[in-house]
C-alpha cells in the first residue's frame, strides 16, 4: 500500500469523523430551514444519508460514530478557536491518518495469518506417513513370533536385540551400522572414509526387553507400573494384549497417546510375556532375571516387550566415529528441535535426551536421520501436562542430570512449586548441539573444565568452532540461557534454523522480509509439494520442510525472525568496528 493511499483513507476517515461528530446536528437543522420550516408534529423519520465509506471500513464507521457521540458530550466545540478552527481539523487529519496505517497493518496481519493458517491445513494432512516394518496387523503380539540375534543396545531398565520375523518389511542392504565388532568381541571404530559396514537387512526389527523388578507379574500390573515405555506406541500396538482394556481408559498415570512423528521413535508393538534366556543374559545382567534363569536373580517372572524398527547406530556411536559437516549438523540439531517440539504440543517431556537415547539411520542422500527414543522417564500426565507439582524430594525430576535445564536442576521442593518443562529439553538439545558440531559436551567435561547446569554462567560456554555457521551459534547460545524467559522454544529456535536454511539471502538479509514473508511461505509450499512428489528420497530435507509448513505460526515465526535480524546488525556492527579500527 502506497503513502499517497495510506493519506487518501486517513482524510477520508477523518472527514467522516468530522461529519459524523460534529456537522451532523447542524446539518439536520439547516435541512429542515431548506425544506420549509420547522415541524411542531411528531417527529417523522426519515433516512439520513451514510458518509461514504468502503465495506472494509464497516467496523470503523460504528466505532467512530460512537467517538463522536463522546466527542459530542465532552463539548469538543468549545476548545479554542471552535470546531472548525485549524487546529481542530489537523487533530482528525491526524486520527484518521493514523486509524489508516493502523489498519492497513492489520489488513496485513489478517491476509498473513490467513495464508499460514491454509498451509497449515494443507501439510498437516500431507505429514510423511512412517512406514511401519511389520506387514501384517494381525500377528506378532507373541514372544514366540520373533527370532532374535545379538544384543545392540543395554540401558539401566531394560535390554534390545536386533530379531526378525516372518512378516516384518527387508531391509535395504545400503543402510548399515557404523560400529562393527570384532572377532575378539572388542568395538572397533574405523575412519568414515573406510567404514565396514554390516548390514541389517536380515535384522528388521528391535526388540526391547524391560527389565522387571518390582512390578509384579500380572499383565495389568506391568502395564501400570511401565506405562511410560508405551507414549509412542502405535494405536495397533496393544490389540494383541489381554489387558489392553487397560490402556481403554487410563493406563497407570499417563494417559497422553502420542501421534507419529519421522524424529520420535514409533512402538509397533507391546505385550507381556516370560521372560526368556537371551544371547548375553547371564553374562550382562544376571540380577534382573527370575529366579527359574537364575537362583540369585531378583526378576520376575513376566516383563514388557517393545517392538521397534532396528535403527544402525545411536547418535553417540556415529559422532565416535565421524564428524558430520555444516549443512549436516545443521540438519541434525533441526531434527531434534522438530522432535522436541512435537513432545511438547503434545504436552510430552523426554526428560532424558543425551546421544544415548537418540537412534540414526541415513536417507538415500547419506543424510543423516535422528529419532528420539527411550521414554520411560519422559513427564506424559494429562493432569497436569509440562507443569509438574514439585512438593517434596520424593518428584523425580527426570532423568541424566548433568543435561538437567537449570530450572530443573535448581527447583526448591514446597508448597505450590511447579517445575516448568517446556523448555527443558530444548536447553538438552543445546547442550548436545556441542557434540554434533565436533566438540566435547561442555556439561560432560571433568574437573574445572566442565560446568554444572545448577551453577554454570553463560559467558562460561566454550564457543564453537569458527567453520559453524552464525544461525547455529545464534541457536546454540539462545537454547543455553538460564532464565527459561530468556530462552526460545524449541518451535522459535527451529524456525529460526528453517529461514536460514531454506530462506537464502532474499528472506533474512533485508528489512522488508516481514513483507515477503507470505509470499516466500507460499514459494515453500510449491517446492516442498514437488519435492514430495517427484524427490522422495531425500527423506530428511523432504520431511523438515513439511514439518516446518505444517506448524507454522505468524508470530513464532516472527519472533525467529527477529534474532535473526539482531545477529545480522551485531554482525555488521563488529565488521564496521573492526574496519574502523
Amino acid at each position: 500500500m502506497s503513502v499517497k493511499l495510506v493519506i487518501a483513507r486517513g482524510l477520508e476517515l477523518g472527514r467522516s469523523v468530522f461529519q459524523q461528530g460534529l456537522l451532523k446536528p447542524a446539518a439536520r437543522v439547516a435541512a429542515r430551514f431548506r425544506s420549509g420550516g420547522v415541524r411542531l408534529g411528531p417527529p417523522v423519520r426519515t433516512v439520513q444519508p451514510q458518509t461514504f465509506l468502503p465495506a472494509r471500513y464497516r467496523y470503523f464507521r460504528v466505532s467512530l460514530s460512537g467517538l463522536a457521540a463522546q466527542l459530542q458530550r465532552r463539548r469538543l466545540g468549545r476548545l479554542p478557536g471552535g470546531a472548525g478552527s485549524p487546529r481542530t481539523r489537523a487533530v482528525f487529519l491526524a486520527f484518521g491518518l493514523g486509524l489508516g496505517l493502523i489498519e492497513q497493518q492489520l489488513e496485513e496481519d489478517r491476509r498473513d495469518t490467513a495464508t499460514c493458517r491454509e498451509i497449515q491445513a494443507l501439510f498437516a494432512q500431507k505429514k510423511m506417513a512412517l512406514q511401519s516394518p511389520l506387514k501384517s496387523f494381525s500377528s506378532g503380539y507373541r514372544l514366540e513370533d520373533y527370532v532374535f540375534g545379538r544384543q545392540v543396545g543395554k540401558g539401566c531398565n531394560a535390554a534390545v536385540y536386533e530379531a526378525t520375523t516372518p512378516f516384518a518389511v527387508p531391509r535395504r542392504a545400503g543402510q548399515c551400522s557404523l560400529v562393527v565388532p570384532d572377532p575378539s568381541g572388542e568395538v572397533r571404530q574405523e575412519d568414515s572414509l573406510s567404514l565396514q559396514c554390516r548390514a541389517t537387512a536380515e535384522y528388521p526389527l528391535a526388540v526391547k526387553m524391560m527389565w522387571n523388578i518390582g512390578a509384579g507379574s500380572s499383565s495389568e500390573s506391568i502395564l501400570n507400573s511401565m506405562c511410560q515405555e508405551l507414549v509412542p506406541a502405535s494405536p495397533l500396538a496393544m490389540r494383541g494384549e489381554k489387558a489392553a482394556v487397560v490402556l481403554n481408559g487410563r493406563f497407570g498415570s499417563v494417559t497422553k497417546r502420542m501421534a507419529p512423528h519421522p524424529n520420535v521413535i514409533r512402538v509397533y508393538r507391546a505385550f507381556t510375556a516370560e521372560v526368556p534366556l537371551l544371547p548375553g543374559a547371564q553374562e550382562e545382567y544376571p540380577a534382573v532375571l527370575p529366579t527359574r534363569l537364575n537362583p540369585a536373580g531378583m526378576g520376575h517372572n513376566r516383563t514388557l516387550f517393545l517392538v521397534m524398527k532396528n535403527y544402525p547406530c545411536t547418535l553417540r556411536q556415529f559422532l565416535e566415529v565421524s564428524v558430520p559437516g555444516n549443512r549436516e549438523g545443521s540438519l541434525m540439531i533441526l531434527q531434534l528441535l522438530e522432535g522436541v517440539d512435537h513432545l511438547n504440543r503434545q504436552g510430552i517431556a523426554h526428560r532424558d535426551l543425551k546421544t544415548d537415547n537418540i537412534l540414526l539411520e541415513f536417507d538415500s542422500g547419506g543424510c543423516p536421520c535422528l529419532v528420539i527414543a527411550d521414554f520411560g522417564c519422559c513427564l506424559a500426565d494429562e493432569t497436569c501436562g509440562l507443569q509438574l507439582p514439585f512438593n517434596s524430594l520424593c518428584v523425580d525430576r527426570g532423568g541424566n542430570s548433568s543435561l538437567m535445564a537449570p530450572e530443573v536442576a535448581t527447583a526448591v521442593p514446597g508448597p505450590g512449586v511447579v517445575i516448568d518443562y517446556s523448555k527443558a529439553d530444548a536447553w538438552a538439545v543445546g547442550a548436545i548441539a556441542y557434540e554434533i558440531c565436533g566438540q566435547r559436551n561442555p556439561f560432560y567435561m571433568p574437573g574445572a573444565e566442565g560446568l554444572e547446569s545448577r551453577t554454570y554462567q553463560e559467558q562460561q560456554l566454550p564457543p564453537l568452532p569458527s567453520s559453524i555457521p552464525a544461525e547455529v551459534h545464534l541457536v546454540v547460545g539462545l537454547l543455553l540461557r538460564r532464565n527459561p524467559r530468556k530462552r526460545p522454544s524449541a518451535r522459535v529456535a527451529a524456525n529460526l534454523l528453517h529461514l536460514c536454511q531454506w530462506g537464502g539471502r532474499r528472506l533474512h538479509l533485508n528489512r522488508v522480509c516481514k513483507k515477503e514473508m507470505a509470499d516466500w511461505l507460499l514459494c515453500q509450499s510449491a517446492v516442498a509439494l514437488l519435492k514430495g512428489q517427484y524427490c522422495g528420497g531425500d527423506r530428511v530435507e523432504v520431511g523438515l520442510q513439511r514439518c516446518f509448513l505444517a506448524n507454522i505460526d505468524l508470530e513464532e515465526l516472527r519472533m525467529a525472525l527477529g534474532f535473526l535480524l539482531a545477529l545480522i546488525e551485531d554482525s555488521k556492527s563488529r565488521i564496521l568496528s573492526v574496519t574502523n579500527g
